[in-house]
């Protein structure tokens, strides 16, 4: 009884750090040049027992698919431990083509054109394979070695 306290407690207090947010909405920050990106609303959310990330690589300056980009994408827990980096699903746009081959590989140092893309994440932790826990995760969106922005999504059983 006493973790379920601990838990309901630990998960207000991340929500109270950032007032401006609830749970599962996005937090952006500014675009950082070239390698500007973000992160969407992950659908469904909350999810149980998988979701999808949308996020875009590069902003209104970006030359197109010719214009290349080192992208990464991870899952943190509450405790700021990575659990998972979820799979390239698929992308929209004249980048559908180049995603292709790209599916289901992992979201580490993936070489991606600018446009609009999907992160699959299954629900299930690496190494163990087990379901994850219920609760709020942190996604974060590495573009070029640069951290571009971070999103909270949340996991209910």
């Amino acid at each position: 009884m006493f973790h379920r306290w601990a838990a309901l407690v630990l998960v207000l207090a991340l929500c109270a750090i950032t007032p401006k947010n609830a749970a599962g909405q996005t937090q952006s920050q500014k675009p950082r040049g070239h390698s500007a990106g973000g992160i969407g609303a992950n659908s469904p959310n909350p999810f149980n027992p998988d979701t999808y990330i949308p996020f875009t690589v590069g902003d209104e300056s970006c030359t197109g698919v010719s214009e290349q980009h080192v992208v990464a994408m991870r899952i943190l827990n509450v405790l700021a431990q990575p659990v998972v980096v979820p799979q390239m699903w698929g992308s929209t746009g004249t980048t559908a083509a180049i995603s292709e081959s790209l599916h289901g590989l992992p979201l580490t140092n993936v070489t991606l054109g600018c446009g609009t893309y999907k992160a699959y994440w299954n629900g299930r932790l690496t190494g163990s394979g087990r379901e994850a826990s219920s609760g709020v995760y942190a996604v974060q969106l590495f573009i070029d070695g640069q951290l571009i922005t971070t999103s909270k999504i949340f996991y209910a059983k």
